[in-house]
């Protein structure tokens, strides 16, 4: 087959059902789906369509009979439930070790060294709902102009910042000064900034996340791709995930909406290699928010925006949906939950109704894509090309 283009979406913490693992993880009986799709009003025919409901383990009641797309499931090998090792094993980079986690909050010769290196006080240092986390340190923040340091169950470290009080280059920099200090034991997989705006009660994120990651321990399929000539286009938070690493050209995203506006501009280009996508208000707004029906409403406004993509896609066009890990918005938790991934495949080449089932890897993504391309794969992971296109 002749492959010009692939477009890998990813439906940020979109996961369909806990891993045989889930228990180890705390989130045992975890599936992202089916509290979304328990919502009031839900509908997604077009994921339907594509086989969402047939993947096993799914509510095969809403399995369509014919499914135009190819479906299954990928398992996560990686020794975590986060955003950067989800994204690292797509792209064929397995983490066989658990980044750090910091449930007792940072060590304190750490803080000491980030406010010399800022000029700044912090405050809080400890694991909290993002959220929550405005309500309670906001208006001392505001007061002392204190940074608001905290982290999650997942590897990162958060700073959040009014942006009247830190302004956000300033406030970037802090980030640049922590991801700078956390080496070694200390070397989380994130360091995320947090700006908001408002006043106390109603303080409110802004679009001007940024995420600052550790480079990739190993090769990607990003690497071998941009080695061979190929363009790699990364959409949303991609080139922060992969530190820039392989990654061509970036362009930030304000959330889903603009996320998918742009892979729509960038479908409606000539290039020749891979647009990664990241959508990730379904985890950062609804998700850890514990937000069900807000959830639903962001896939069900994916599901129409799919039709114009599917409308667009060209001969030699490859697309893949699928997600990094869970973020269960039914549970008490308000972290990431270790789920199994959805694998959706579409495009003029891709036969309709295969079953690939329960892939043991993510890494499966990347090395059918590099098989797409007729570039050597990685080795972590085993290419279903060859059952999901047309002979």
């Amino acid at each position: 087959m002749s492959v010009r283009r692939v477009f890998v979406i990813v439906m940020d913490s979109f996961g369909i059902g806990a891993l045989p693992d889930a228990g180890r993880f705390g989130d045992a009986g975890s599936d992202t789906l089916r509290a979304v799709a328990a919502q009031s009003g839900f509908c997604a025919p077009t994921l339907a369509s594509l086989g969402l409901f047939n993947i096993a383990g799914t509510d095969h009641a809403r399995a369509v009979r014919a499914p135009r797309g190819a479906f299954g499931r990928m398992a996560e090998r990686s020794a975590a439930k986060d955003t950067t090792t989800g994204h690292w094993e797509l792209a064929g980079l397995i983490s066989e070790s658990a980044p750090p986690t910091f449930p007792g909050g940072f060590p304190q010769d750490f803080i000491d060294r980030l406010e010399q290196a800022t000029g700044r006080g912090t405050l809080c240092n400890r694991p909290y709902s993002g959220t929550q986390l405005l309500l309670d340190y906001g208006r001392e923040h505001e007061a002392t102009g204190k940074l608001i340091v905290y982290t999650s169950a997942d590897s990162v470290f958060q700073i959040a910042a009014h942006e009247a009080v830190v302004p956000l280059p300033e406030l970037y920099a802090a980030c640049e000064t922590a991801r700078g200090l956390l080496t070694g034991p200390l070397a989380v997989s994130r360091v995320i900034a947090r700006p908001f705006v408002g006043e106390y009660p109603r303080y409110t994120r802004t679009a001007n996340r940024h995420d600052y990651s550790l480079p990739p321990t190993g090769p990607t399929m990003l690497d071998r791709l941009t080695g061979a000539g190929y363009d790699v286009i990364g959409v949303g938070k991609i080139g922060d995930i992969f530190a820039g690493v392989g990654v061509g050209e970036s362009l930030r995203t304000t959330g889903n909406a603009d996320g998918m506006a742009r892979t729509l501009d960038c479908q409606r280009r000539d290039f020749t290699g891979l647009c990664f996508v990241n959508l990730v208000d379904f985890d950062m707004l609804y998700g850890h928010r514990n937000d069900a029906a807000g959830y639903a409403a962001a896939v069900m406004e994916f599901d129409r925006w799919l039709p114009a993509f599917l409308g667009g896609m060209r001969g030699g066009d490859l697309l893949f949906v699928t997600a990094d890990h869970g973020c269960d918005p039914s549970t008490p938790s308000t972290d990431h939950s270790r789920e199994y991934v959805p694998l959706l495949a579409a495009g003029p080449t891709v036969r309709a109704g295969a079953d690939i089932g329960t892939r043991a890897s993510f890494a499966d993504l990347a090395e059918t894509v590099l098989d797409a391309f007729g570039l050597d794969g990685l080795g972590t992971g085993t290419s279903f090309l060859h059952d999901i296109v047309s002979k």
